[in-house]
């Protein structure tokens, strides 16, 4: 499915999107606009396997490169050219960019199209297990040559050494590609083929289409929503329950697929929310929440309790004491793990494990004191519909980010919960109520997790056939599809050479169940009851079948366009309207007047005839003009009908009149006026006459109006009409006026002055040309006026541009706004600026153009006459933005492009503070001269301190600057720069001194003992030859100034590659550190393990949700 929206407002930070690439700054973009979700390929319908191909990328000297975008060798799939392309520090964006590429696009015939499933890979080099693979599908065309991931991972993480990425400055990456053939499927019809329809995308609303299929097939809901009090007053797009109903009646009695528009309009998401992937659990948590809040006082309350709603219960109880703590909690839905479970009963078997409270963990028991104790969950009542939530999404500490577990997950047809003796049940329980339960629904997830595609199987009314429901379109499936394929795991790939020895291809299987929705079978005939027409309000019936009606009545419309031809009438009324307040040049804007629909074989008399029945103009009164398109690009009347034309039939007139072959014909209707305003016959019209349209100009006013229209003699001269255009200007008749012919406005403004002693015809006038008039000014009285004649106004008109400024410290708000030209130059929009702000120097002005689809400001300022006019800075790519961003700097930009700014981090040596400062120097300067700058700002603990420079990164040391580092090439936009005193001990080392990195670490007790996540500052730490682990833990508390109490909770481990080994007081600590065949003196390293008691990110509390999303809310 192809997203196309607008760009939104944020862009969430780490948010993934499907794109085509494009480039923001310089030119094409749309990233945001494009979905987050693979297209979908309907796969019933392939015609053979897809011929597959793993592509490996070797990329040394990866951090080194310079080059924005970079493409991998061409290689062969499916008997098809592609590549890799990446863009190494992002496509303007802080996260790598990682695309498939159509090799040959450019060569290729047009209409070609290609459909390839695939996965990009960047390989962990150290642990494979943490290599990051993202699968998508899409169809490759002419617009959309190449498709991935703008943001794949982050920078920060890519960048990061210990990470595994970057070994050795090489880079790994990876593509697995499958090219299938399809048929063509577009006149594929669902409700025929299965008697479902689907439901429309609006964008990435897969997720929310899957859900309300399923919702919707539970018969005993949609009974429900019909019964909510609705009334023929509401507004669908204002009322939840009646959007829903809307939506649900059209599913059941419409023959083609549904829009959600409305549904989404009643949650009070605008455009950008129905673009923005979400949690399925979320929204149906939120779904169900509002109903019955909605349904709170009405016949239908407590639909949803009773239908959702179960309970639990917690329970505390002590071994050795006769104590018991219980809890009773209700759950809509129930979260199971599928990691390390190898289907739904091992997660129920999880969910009900008994914990021990022992040891350090004992229980604090009321009246009892510390007590050894078993603690548990156990179920009360199980609700007739029973929705499961895979918890197919994790976070991973290891990582910093989500990840999916793609892990095969099988689950059963009979779900049940009375097993081992009701084992999943309390002792509450009421043993009468039989928990066996029928799948009904399977949710599905395919792609990564930031991004993919949702689609739903149902068996609607639980027999033994599938149906898979993917947006608008729905097709007949078997149980294996909707089971087995759906577990997840890996799958085996037929070999393409058979006679050869090769390795199976194995690939993850990206599609796989997210979400199970069973009905008990106790409850089945309740559950899937009858719904009809009479279960549906009076008043919804009629409004949803008058809709239809209209619907039925535009459609059929569409279908006899061929039949008949759009007449747009033009009158002078129409001009009189619109000159000078929605248009200033031509004359109308034919999608703004009168439209008649007339049948093409009807004779034009019979036209003129509803004229005159609509706008009360006889017939005999009446003379209508072709409009011509000229070569200038202006759009003028060109000639009147003649009357062997109007005898003709409307059809064989437009076809005469429009080379375009559209369905319209657009006509300007002549009509002559007495003195008393009544209708008079049109003039006799010679090839001597000359119908001419004039304008007003009033350069006080800065007003530009119609004035009417004259038909003038061609051997005429305009001193002849001077006193009519007077009259019609209502000027004293001795007026001295002056006459510009408007000529043109595309691609410049063209409007010349007309000589009044020559003939019309010697200054070639013609029919439908525009006079443009005003009162002739004195060269005194010109310069009273900005815009003092008629060519100066229209130029004006032609470029003025609103411009909204911004400052750069809050992008989000307006400041202030100017009016500008887009012509004028770089020096006058920094002049215009400059004198708003009251600034006397327009040169320490410095501006930012905007980038239209993530509505921020663009990374790189506009240099100093870096740009030509406004226009040039206001315009991204196919659009033109009206905001600017602004700084004032303290120094001239010019000065400023030739030196380089670091923002440095000083740690003082004895104090417990830092301090950033901005270091400014040319851009040839060294190390050396940063440090010799930065001890003039900071205070050091005595005069003869030393400093040095650290690259900082993710808690680790990088790097210490050498003194005669050009500083031009230093990049503080991801790693810190920190300085800081040299200690005495470092100065003074010993032949058998070591110097050690020393890092705070802890770890997360729920995820691999072995994984290390450094937090804090970094430090060195000068070791001696034998000194025993003791004596340097004494150091090391003296010099972080740690408590007793609390060193005493820390452990010391020499960590090597993310692999602690914990250290006794007694070992010698430098016989660690002994090997040097390692890469990266970072990678062994003292490690401090400890709690971190800084303030955390804080990271959501549902682990099943991806953490780039937006929460879902639903407003209304």
């Amino acid at each position: 499915m192809t997203m196309m929206t607008p760009p939104p407002l944020d862009q969430q930070e780490d948010e993934e999107m499907l794109v085509p690439h494009q480039e923001f700054t310089e030119g094409p973009q749309p990233m945001e606009v494009i979905s987050a979700e693979p297209a979908t390929a309907p796969e019933n319908q392939q015609v053979e396997d897809p011929p597959t191909f793993k592509y490996r990328w070797t990329i040394e000297n990866f951090s080194r490169m310079n080059t924005k975008k970079l493409y991998s060798d061409m290689f062969f799939v499916g008997g098809y050219k592609w590549r890799v392309l990446i863009f190494p520090k992002g496509n303007n964006v802080d996260h790598l960019s990682l695309y498939l590429d159509v090799a040959d696009s450019t060569t290729l015939p047009y209409g070609w199209s290609r459909y390839a499933q695939f996965s990009l890979a960047v390989v962990n080099q150290i642990h494979g297990k943490y290599t990051i693979r993202k699968d998508t599908q899409h169809q490759f065309n002419g617009r959309e040559s190449d498709w991935g991931f703008t943001s794949f991972m982050s920078l920060s993480e890519l960048y990061d050494p210990s990470r595994g990425y970057l070994v050795n400055d090489t880079c790994v990456i990876e593509a697995e590609v499958g090219v299938r053939k399809v048929v063509d499927y577009w006149s594929y019809d669902s409700k025929k083929e299965t008697g479902y329809v689907g439901l429309k995308n609006q964008g990435a609303t897969c997720y929310m289409n899957s859900l309300l299929q399923t919702l919707y097939h539970i018969p005993y809901f949609r009974k429900a929503v019909y019964h909510m009090p609705t009334t023929e007053n509401d507004m669908p797009s204002g009322s939840i329950p009646l959007a829903l109903q809307s939506l649900f009646y059209k599913l059941q009695y419409s023959d083609n697929s549904v829009a959600t528009k409305e549904l989404t309009k009643s949650f009070g998401w605008d455009t950008y929310d129905s673009f923005m992937q979400h949690d399925v659990q979320e929204l149906n948590r939120v779904l169900c929440e509002k109903l019955e809040d909605k349904m709170k006082g009405t016949v239908v309350e407590g639909t949803i309790q009773h239908l959702f709603e179960g309970h639990h219960m917690n329970y505390i109880e002590c071994i050795n004491v006769d104590y018991k703590s219980t809890r009773k909690e209700s759950f809509y839905d129930l979260q199971l793990d599928v990691k390390g479970c190898r289907d739904v009963y091992a997660s129920f078997d999880k969910y009900v494990e008994v914990e021990r409270l022992e040891g350090d963990n004992k229980y604090q028991a009321e009246n009892h004191g510390l007590q050894d104790a078993k603690k548990g969950v156990l179920f009360i009542d199980f609700p007739p519909v029973l929705q499961l939530q895979l918890k197919r999404f994790e976070y991973d500490f290891m990582r910093d980010t989500m990840v999916k577990i793609n892990d095969r997950y099988e689950f059963p047809l009979q779900l049940d919960l009375d097993r081992d003796n009701g084992r999943y049940l309390s002792p509450d329980a009421d043993r009468r109520v039989r928990n066996l339960y029928t799948l009904h629904s399977v949710l599905v997830h395919s792609g990564g997790v930031h991004g993919g595609h949702y689609y739903a199987f149902i068996r609607p009314t639980l027999s033994d056939q599938w149906f898979k429901f993917d947006d608008e379109r729905v097709t007949k499936e078997d149980a294996k599809r909707a089971l087995e394929e759906q577990y997840g795991g890996e799958e085996e790939l037929p070999q393409t050479n058979p006679g050869f020895n090769n390795t199976p291809f194995k690939f993850t299987k990206y599609s796989n169940a997210y979400m199970l929705v069973y009905i008990r079978e106790s409850d089945k005939e309740k559950i899937m009851c009858n719904v009809d027409e009479k279960d549906i309000a009076e008043h919804l019936r009629v409004r949803l079948k008058k809709e239809q009606e209209e619907k039925e009545h535009k459609k059929k419309e569409k279908a006899e366009a061929h039949l008949y031809t759009i007449i747009k009438v033009a009158r002078n009324e129409d001009l009189a309207e619109q000159i000078g307040r929605e248009i200033f040049f031509d004359l109308v804007d034919h999608d703004k007047v009168r439209s008649f629909r007339i049948q093409k074989q009807l004779p034009f008399n019979h036209f003129k005839e509803e004229v005159a029945k609509e706008l009360g103009i006889p017939v005999q009164f009446q003379r209508f003009w072709l409009w011509a398109k000229r070569q200038n690009h202006t759009y003028r009347p060109n000639r009147p009908l003649l009357p062997q034309e109007e005898a003709q039939s409307v059809g064989q007139l437009r076809e005469v009149s429009n080379k375009a072959h559209n369905a319209e014909l657009k006509l300007f209707l002549e009509v002559e006026l007495g003195p008393d305003l009544s209708p008079l016959s049109p003039p006799l019209k010679t090839k001597e006459d000359i119908l001419l349209f004039f304008k007003l100009y009033d350069p006080e006013k800065e007003a530009l109006r119609f004035a009417g229209r004259l038909f003038v003699k061609a051997l005429g001269k305009p001193t002849e009409i001077l006193p009519k255009l007077i009259e019609m200007a209502e000027f004293p008749a001795n007026e001295e006026i002056e006459l510009y012919e408007e000529i043109k406005f595309e691609p410049n403004v063209m409007c010349e002055h007309i000589d009044k002693r020559i003939s019309f015809k010697s200054s070639q006038l013609e029919d439908g040309d525009i006079i443009c008039y005003q009162k002739t000014l004195t060269s005194a009285n010109r310069d009273q006026f900005r815009y003092p004649d008629v060519p100066s106004f229209l130029e004006y008109v032609r470029n003025r541009q609103v411009v909204h400024f911004r400052s750069l410290e809050k992008p989000k708000e307006d400041d202030f706004s100017l009016e500008l030209s887009k012509l004028f130059t770089y020096d006058d929009v920094v002049e215009r600026v400059a004198c708003h702000l009251g600034l006397d120097d327009p040169t320490k002005i410095r501006l930012t153009s905007h980038n239209c689809y993530s509505q921020q400001p663009k990374p790189q300022p506009i240099k100093y006459r870096g740009v030509d006019h406004l226009s040039d800075m206001l315009a991204h790519y196919n659009q033109t933005s009206d905001i600017l961003y602004y700084e004032i700097l303290d120094i001239p930009l010019p000065e400023l492009q030739g030196l380089k700014t670091l923002k440095v981090a000083f740690h003082h040596a004895t104090k417990e503070e830092v301090a950033i400062h901005s270091i400014r120097l040319p851009k040839n300067s060294t190390v050396a001269d940063v440090i010799n700058d930065l001890k003039n700002k900071v205070e050091l603990s005595r005069p003869d301190a030393e400093l040095r420079l650290l690259e900082v990164f993710y808690h680790k040391i990088y790097k210490i600057f050498p003194l005669g580092e050009k500083i031009e090439n230093i990049n503080d936009q991801y790693w810190t720069l920190r300085a800081e005193e040299i200690p005495e001990e470092e100065k003074n080392l010993g032949p058998h001194d070591r110097l050690i990195h020393v890092y705070h670490f802890t770890r997360d007790p729920n995820q691999n003992q072995m994984q290390v996540q450094n937090f804090g500052e970094p430090f060195f730490l000068v070791i001696k030859e034998g000194e025993a682990l003791a004596d340097v833990k004494l150091r090391i508390q003296k010099k972080l100034q740690v408590p007793d109490e609390e060193f005493a909770k820390w452990k010391i481990a020499f960590i090597s590659l993310g692999r602690p080994e914990y250290l006794q007081d007694s070992d010698v600590v430098s016989n660690r550190f002994q090997r040097r065949d390692i890469y990266g003196a970072w990678e062994q390293y003292l490690g401090l393990e400890h709690s971190d008691t800084a303030p955390k990110r804080a990271y959501t509390t549902n682990q099943n949700r991806h953490t780039f999303e937006k929460p879902v809310k639903i407003y209304n």
